[in-house]
């Protein structure tokens, strides 16, 4: 997830993303997430395995910052919000 202006990246694991994302726009969580609205879902990777998961969001939060702005660009131009495929506000 990201802010609205793509400064702060927020990675994280969760078995349910609409929950998450609710939670995020909910400023429920860290202060990061709080202080830096970071409530735009931008990029999304599943897994059949808690493990693996947690193991490929260790890997991407020791990445560097152009690094992810690469997987970013390359999976999903313009950065849009992609929250909709997954859930929609009723």
């Amino acid at each position: 997830m990201t802010s609205s202006i793509y400064r702060e990246i927020y990675i994280g694991v969760t078995n349910d993303i609409a929950r998450r994302v609710a939670e995020h726009r909910a400023d429920m969580g860290s202060k990061h997430l709080t202080k830096y609205k970071i409530y735009r879902l931008i990029y999304v990777t599943s897994f059949n395995d808690i493990d693996e998961a947690i193991t490929d969001e260790k890997k991407l939060k020791k990445w560097k910052r152009p690094w992810k702005d690469v997987l970013i660009e390359d999976t999903h131009p313009g950065w849009h919000d992609i929250s909709g495929e997954f859930w929609s506000e009723t």
